[in-house]
């Protein structure tokens, strides 16, 4: 075998010849070799993949586009920057040819969407790369890519992108510090949040939630928390989200209970309707539960807790929603989880104690069963004791 260059990138490496791919094939078990050596393990007789051993129910090989375009764009790269081909690190010669490729306005939107494929590719290889990534911008960029000008329709290969586009960056936040992100302090790329929020697929809905979960979260970025707890277009498209694909419900709850680590968001959330969009996540849920037997989120619930005790407001809502008291009662037994439960009986207690219409919507909704469910099961004491004084207190008003 020759001796193989050095800086060529591990994932530009054939498996068999150990040599920079020449025309990259894929296997049916998702292993790529270049076609010129698996093509001779094959007709070897081998009926096994080489690196994973696995028996190949398929002889057919598939090419590799995607690796093909971006060696050849690393190859132009590595040929501009370094024309004696000197040595050089190469993931970062490789992650600078992936930028280039992003920034360019030549490129095509397939081109575009096979780079981010490739990052995506990279991280699941090595962890290591993550700095690499976040040290040269990337995570500016790819926003930037993604709050741009959205059109009025979007395109199949642009919502493609899209959603690859969000993909990486939640990748990328999850291995790294939240940091470079003041470019959503914009006016215009929360508008065009809005826009995607309101027009874009699932998975870009579920993306951009896990987005502001992610920013909320984190103790660097309180300041942008409360940029986007300003815009009240902003949260309004994220309670819209709450009753819908319970997908994408599930993490228009989480955002907004990490919105909610504000005070200051938190009122806003409570004015641009959040407490009826809760109800309808929890009512839902219960009605899918009955259905498919799916367990309820206690997030929704304890929410409405955090928020009914800050806001006098919450009550009044919950009381004119015809569903917001009975659908606490049927979280008290009804959650995943004993903190769930507990939040329940907390948000009822709250309701409860200044309000004969809440005690006699509970009961008529069946709190009373539901709190000796909730006694005789294995919560903890200090929920059994909330759950026996709410018990009292309701019992008063037989």
């Amino acid at each position: 075998m020759k001796k193989t260059e050095t800086g060529i990138p591990h994932l530009f490496r054939c498996p068999i010849s150990l040599d920079l791919f020449t025309d990259p094939v894929t296997l049916c078990t998702g292993q790529t070799y270049d076609r010129p050596s698996i093509e001779k393990w094959l007709a070897a007789g081998n009926l096994t993949c080489p690196v994973t051993m696995q028996k190949l129910h398929d002889l057919s090989i598939v090419p590799n586009h995607t690796l093909r375009h971006l060696i050849d764009r690393w190859l132009e790269s590595r040929h501009q920057f370094n024309p004696g081909l000197e040595t050089i690190d190469p993931d970062r010669s490789l992650v600078a040819t992936l930028k280039s490729t992003l920034e360019s306005q030549e490129v095509s939107m397939v081109s575009k969407l096979q780079a981010l494929e490739s990052i995506s590719i990279l991280c699941e290889e090595s962890t290591s790369r993550y700095s690499l990534f976040l040290q040269l911008g990337f995570l500016p960029l790819l926003l930037e890519l993604i709050l741009g000008k959205v059109e009025s329709e979007l395109s199949l290969d642009h919502v493609k992108f899209l959603e690859q586009a969000l993909a990486c960056t939640l990748q990328l936040l999850a291995n790294g510090r939240v940091n470079s992100l003041d470019i959503l302090k914009e006016d215009s790329k929360q508008a065009s949040l809005v826009n995607l929020c309101k027009q874009g697929t699932n998975s870009i809905k579920l993306s951009i939630c896990q987005l502001v979960d992610t920013i909320s979260s984190s103790s660097e970025m309180k300041d942008l928390c409360a940029v986007l707890g300003q815009n009240r277009n902003f949260l309004s498209q994220i309670i819209i989200l709450l009753p819908e694909n319970s997908e994408v419900s599930e993490a228009a709850v989480k955002a907004i209970r990490s919105l909610c680590s504000l005070q200051s968001n938190e009122w806003n959330l409570v004015r641009e309707g959040v407490v009826n969009g809760l109800v309808a996540h929890i009512s839902t849920l219960t009605a899918e539960k009955e259905r498919r037997q799916r367990c309820l989120s206690p997030i929704a619930v304890s929410t409405i807790e955090r928020l009914l005790q800050g806001h006098a407001q919450v009550k009044e809502a919950l009381l004119n929603n015809p569903n917001g008291v009975s659908s606490l009662v049927r979280m008290v037994f009804g959650a995943s989880s004993h903190e769930g439960s507990e939040s329940a009986v907390n948000s009822l207690t709250i309701i409860c104690s200044d309000s004969s219409l809440a005690r006699e919507r509970a009961i008529g909704a069946g709190v009373l069963t539901q709190l000796l469910f909730l006694l005789q099961s294995q919560c903890s004491g200090r929920t059994k004791t909330k759950a026996r004084m709410l018990l009292k207190m309701l019992g008063s008003s037989v």
